[in-house]
């Protein structure tokens, strides 16, 4: 619509709240009407820029950051990207209605506009997640470890590698070593900080920083492979004993060790995407106890083997053949590393508001440093979840939950008194923000809550923001929407898709992105809104990572 003025009667600034037009109000979100700017070549559109009622003016080149004004549907915990055709209707009548003397050339465009467009198949969140990412680091890893183990137990069935023949177990217990260095969240929690102490700096070229944070955020590819690893070499290992008919293996050690296949390949069946997605509960709690009752199986199966006497069939164990034992001091390692998270756990006193009945915030004592993350449960042994930590560092520290699942919705409408925590904060892809020296936060949803504390604390790397969601200040609540208020004017995007419609938040992450001159983007949104916007980062040579399954 070139050479005309439009008049957009409102305006939006984060995920999720409406922002009326007063310039009155002390809400640094209350959007200040525009001036009329001078006409120029080109359609201009003014947007919500920054808060304290500031804007800047994009030509058409840049405009595109804003796509349709669309009205979005109810809140969720991501921004949903599906465009609904009848609101698409609707919500171009209500814009067209303030456009005066247009030319006979704009009505036939306009028209066009309020065509319902057809609507397209979406993908599945799981198919995106499997099928849709390409060939990732994760998958990459995953194959890496699953080779290695292939060719070792190859070489072994040949006899090229007797070591590993006569020791398959050892092996198996190795790579259940190696999956659980994955993910010990104390160990991710060191290894994170080395990292960020050592690579931080700023003469350590960009690339050298990415390829790390790639690799740290797919680590759990090597998890993955390795329980499958694991399962690998202790059928091998059963199946050496049973053709050999070993003599030194009692009826009790082999039925132990049966077990133990069972519990370790159960487990790894709940883990499969399709079951983990679906019932995630399930996943969590067949997960859990599967494999603490295998460690205990390997403990019993490891103290029967070394005990064993072939000559008298029985068992007589010492500490000396314990100390001697490898598998031994590999299984102390596993036991102490799956004991430290819950050796930190306890229930503490907690505030609980929901300022909508789709988020809550929840509140807790202490400071906590930015990019970590939490995990709260209302009971320890059923279910964890994690949520991003907003803290300013000193006397406290809160959680944003979007009402998604059960446990988030009942915070809701039950607020709880007390919950149980885990005293050890883990680091995560945010923590990596601190490698960095300017990057570029984009979130859609309560995702904003992993980005806060990076706003309301003086960190290493200079951040800028991108928040879309609906219904803000309805859905979040003042005190999240101050927060982000407090933060400079020239660095903040806050966009309401309720009042501004969806926006094509991969074009607009790549505009500010550009316009900001970024070393990098850091996405939190749903699988779909992850990936278009690292897509389109990575398109246009700007470095952009976001959540990815199983991270």
């Amino acid at each position: 619509m070139e050479d005309t003025e439009m008049k957009i009667a409102r305006f939006s600034s984060c995920r999720g709240v409406s922002f009326e037009i007063n310039s009155n109000r002390s809400n640094p979100f209350a959007v200040e009407s525009p001036t009329k700017p001078e006409r120029t070549t080109g359609t201009w559109l003014w947007i919500p820029w920054t808060r304290n009622n500031s804007f800047k003016i994009l030509p058409q080149s840049q405009a595109h950051i804003i796509t349709s004004p669309t009205r979005s549907r109810a809140s969720s915990h991501f921004c949903d990207i599906n465009i609904d055709a009848d609101d698409v209707e609707l919500e171009f009548l209500a814009e067209f209605q303030d456009i005066e003397n247009q030319e006979k050339a704009n009505s036939v465009k306009q028209q066009k506009l309020l065509q319902k467009p057809d609507p397209s198949p979406r993908n599945s969140r799981l198919s995106i997640i499997l099928l849709d990412q390409g060939f990732t680091v994760y998958k990459g890893l995953f194959l890496v470890c699953i080779t290695l183990n292939m060719i070792a137990l190859a070489l072994s069935a040949t006899g090229h590698f007797p070591y590993a023949k006569s020791r398959a177990t050892l092996f198996s217990i190795g790579n259940i070593l190696a999956l659980t260095l994955c993910r010990s969240e104390a160990v991710l929690r060191v290894v994170f900080w080395f990292t960020v102490k050592t690579i931080g700096n700023i003469c350590v070229p960009l690339k050298i920083k990415t390829a790390t944070t790639s690799f740290l955020q797919s680590i759990g590819g090597i998890h993955s492979s390795c329980g499958v690893c694991s399962i690998a070499w202790l059928v091998y290992s059963l199946v050496l004993t049973i053709e050999n008919n070993d003599k030194n293996t009692s009826p009790e050690i082999l039925g132990v060790a049966f077990t133990i296949l069972s519990l370790i390949s159960l487990s790894s069946l709940a883990a499969f995407p399709l079951i983990r997605h679906l019932h995630h509960n399930l996943f969590e709690r067949i997960h859990r106890f599967s494999g603490w009752m295998a460690l205990i199986l390997l403990w019993l199966f490891i103290l029967l083997t070394i005990s064993y006497d072939p000559t008298s069939k029985t068992y007589h164990l010492t500490i000396k053949k314990m100390v001697k034992t490898q598998e031994c001091w590999l299984t102390l390692f596993i036991t102490i590393l799956i004991m430290i998270p819950w050796l930190s756990i306890k229930r503490v006193q907690v505030s609980v508001t929901a300022p909508s009945n789709h988020a809550s915030i929840i509140k807790f004592e202490g400071g906590v440093k930015p990019g970590l993350l939490g995990r709260i449960s209302p009971s320890p042994l059923s279910e964890w979840h994690a949520f991003g930590i907003i803290s300013d560092g000193k006397k406290e520290h809160i959680m944003l939950a979007g009402a998604v699942g059960d446990f988030t919705k009942s915070l809701v409408s039950s607020p709880p008194k007390h919950l149980w925590i885990r005293s050890v904060h883990f680091a995560g892809l945010p923590y990596l923000i601190n490698l960095y020296q300017k990057v570029l936060l984009v979130a859609t949803g309560s995702g904003i809550c992993v980005f806060l504390s990076f706003l309301l604390q003086p960190t290493k790397a200079d951040v800028c923001l991108i928040w879309v969601a609906k219904d803000i200040e309805m859905n979040f609540g003042k005190e999240i929407t101050d927060l982000v208020g407090r933060y400079s004017k020239e660095k903040v995007i806050v966009h309401d898709t309720a009042v501004s419609g969806r926006p094509n938040v991969a074009e607009m992450s790549v505009n500010a992105a550009i316009h900001w001159n970024v070393e990098v983007v850091i996405v939190t949104s749903n699988p779909e809104g992850s990936r278009d916007v690292v897509r389109a980062c990575n398109k246009a040579k700007v470095p952009a990572f976001g959540p990815i399954w199983d991270s």
